[in-house]
């Protein structure tokens, strides 16, 4: 009785939430003809008799398609963005088509094409990459209509898969039908009893080798009384369904947050490769923070990556309100998280510089060489996109490449080896086969790369050794392979400038731990605004984080208490303090770490 109570009490608090915006953006957004990512009262009454499963005529092929399937991952080549262009958001959506079309074809759902046309003609996009979809839409929201890149043959024979939406708006429920027939490529939907299935893309990400992350939220929508009049399913039929149209064996599915509005895991978390999540960190008990913390404990304790091996983390700061109101305090609910992977290009919802410039600064070091294009969605004038619900993942959409050539390597830990070579093993695969892989790696960021041609194994299978380095060597590497079609393919995809490293150690050193923490400093530095702690907690560590003066005084507590486990950070506001040299001390039951820092 008692979970059946908090559960209430957390619906109830989201059913205000939404009830609360739908007023507030009744008269500004319904007003310029766009609708929020959440229900209006409107809709919410209409959806009483509506006819979710629509015109049966635009339907794609019902019946699973065969093949050995995979889902396409959230950071795989795309040779389109799709997005839908509402005027209202022409800014925001001209910046994002400009990046865009850098990397990939970008194809515009529009009634008016030659108006959005004029708009980017002074902007600089490459007007040659993009394409229009000539129809009219109910919303920007294409990523929870639009359909899903799968391949019936691993890396070979796309098609795309889509579901039922969930919201009254026919004309984004039909809208992945008119993309198939533009791109030329099979549909197929989960529209039909008993593998009907209410879904959105915003909740739904793939790791791209079986595994996919989803809250609860899809198994509320198509459990027992759930209103949208699709056949009751239980979690194993949702995921022998999930497994039939797009080959994941692996459903991860995690809690509905309390104040997220939309349940959607892309407002506070994605998947930056196999095995790595970045994942939204908010102040200790504040809003989400607690339950993405058990949710994200969940996940570490039941569920392995890929390889058989943890899920990694990386930590990314919530941006409060200016006014400091987070989600819990009628505070928007803004996300670093809700970003979009273009190729070579990680497009980045942006909302202040103080929070902005650490934000990108993480990314960039858990994505070396990727450019991150960061797109205000916050104050950029008359287009506050994170107000009506969403961000950058929420409005755009990708289509995979037609025949991609895949690359899968986990990444070298640091180590103590200073005598043996170090093994890298690869599955490379294409279509036409494989021609040739090369691995190539340098002992310093700035030297140029030495070639070590990899040798095939069989089955897809290749391998090379790294000849052993010295102790303190830190060693950057990347696999370049070439199909026998002649395409070719980096991973990272933004080699050579994008890389893995590890770092070697000898006996005698620092514990690997220590080392690996005091590689990253509190940054900015000198700092004035809010500034990150880097922190890389270990299993049972526990201590404080203080902020000390020149004279060793306490300024300020930053933490107290147990360590999550993994990459994590810790803030402060350093505009709170007064100009002077200051030390961050980190004391736990494991280690002293001393950062001096300048406040400024």
């Amino acid at each position: 009785m008692q979970n059946f109570n908090l559960n209430s009490i957390m619906r109830s608090t989201k059913l205000y939430i939404i009830s609360v915006l739908s007023v507030i953006f009744s008269f500004s957004i319904l007003a310029q003809g766009n609708l929020p990512i959440w229900m209006t009262p409107e809709e919410v009454e209409l959806s009483k008799n509506y006819n979710f499963i629509g015109d049966v005529s635009e339907r794609g092929i019902t019946t699973p398609p065969e093949g050995n399937l995979r889902t396409m991952a959230e950071w795989e080549q795309v040779d389109y963005l799709l997005v839908t262009w509402v005027p209202a958001y022409s800014g925001t959506l001209t910046n994002i088509v400009a990046a865009a079309t850098q990397e990939c074809k970008v194809l515009i759902i529009t009634p008016n094409s030659s108006n959005v046309e004029s708009v980017l003609q002074n902007s600089s996009a490459i007007l040659d990459s993009v394409e229009f979809l000539v129809r009219n839409y109910n919303t920007i929201w294409i990523r929870d209509y639009a359909a899903n890149s799968v391949y019936k043959d691993f890396n070979d024979s796309l098609i795309l898969v889509d579901w039922i939406y969930n919201r009254p708006r026919p004309l984004d429920n039909s809208s992945p039908s008119a993309i198939a027939d533009q791109l030329g490529i099979p549909l197929y939907q989960m529209t039909t009893p008993p593998t009907d299935v209410i879904g959105t893309g915003g909740n739904f990400m793939s790791d791209g080798f079986g595994t996919a992350f989803s809250s609860n939220l899809i198994l509320d929508e198509n459990g027992p009384g759930n209103g949208f009049g699709v056949t009751p399913k239980t979690e194993a039929d949702i995921d022998q369904i999930f497994s039939d149209f797009m080959g994941i064996s692996n459903y991860i599915k995690m809690e509905n947050l309390p104040y997220d509005a939309i349940d959607h895991i892309d407002m506070h978390m994605k998947l930056l490769d196999e095995e790595t999540l970045l994942v939204s960190e908010y102040p200790t008990g504040v809003a989400d923070g607690p339950q993405i913390e058990a949710n994200i404990q969940y996940v570490l304790d039941n569920h392995m990556s890929v390889y058989g091996t943890p899920f990694k983390l990386v930590r990314i700061v919530v941006p409060p309100s200016t006014s400091g109101l987070f989600p819990d305090n009628n505070g928007w609910y803004r996300t670093y998280t809700n970003s979009v992977f273009v190729n070579n290009t990680l497009i980045v919802p942006y909302y202040r510089e103080e929070y902005d410039t650490i934000a990108e600064r993480i990314l960039k070091e858990a994505l070396p060489g990727y450019k991150i294009v960061g797109v205000n969605v916050d104050t950029q004038s008359g287009e506050q996109l994170i107000a009506a619900g969403g961000a950058i993942h929420c409005i755009t959409h990708s289509v995979g490449t037609q025949a991609p050539l895949i690359i899968r390597h986990q990444a070298l830990e640091d180590t103590y080896d200073n005598v043996n070579p170090y093994q890298i093993t690869a599955f490379i695969s294409h279509r036409s086969g494989i021609a040739n892989a090369t691995l190539h790696y340098k002992l310093n960021e700035n030297d140029p790369y030495t070639p070590l041609p990899m040798l095939h194994l069989g089955n897809d299978n290749w391998s090379v050794l790294i000849p052993a380095q010295q102790q303190g060597t830190e060693i950057f590497y990347y696999i370049e392979a070439t199909a026998n079609s002649g395409k070719k393919q980096n991973r990272p995809m933004p080699a050579p400038d994008g890389y893995w490293k590890f770092k070697v150690f000898g006996e005698g050193s620092a514990s690997l731990e220590e080392l690996q923490l005091n590689r990253r400093s509190p940054f900015p530095n000198p700092a004035s605004a809010i500034t990150a702690i880097p922190f890389d907690g270990a299993l049972g560590e526990f201590g404080e984080i203080g902020l000390y003066d020149a004279t060793g005084r306490l300024i300020q507590r930053i933490h107290e208490g147990g360590f999550k486990v993994g990459e994590q950070h810790f803030f402060f506001q350093a505009q709170d303090f007064s100009k002077g040299t200051y030390s961050i001390i980190i004391r736990t039951n494991q280690r002293t770490e001393v950062h001096p820092i300048v406040i400024f």
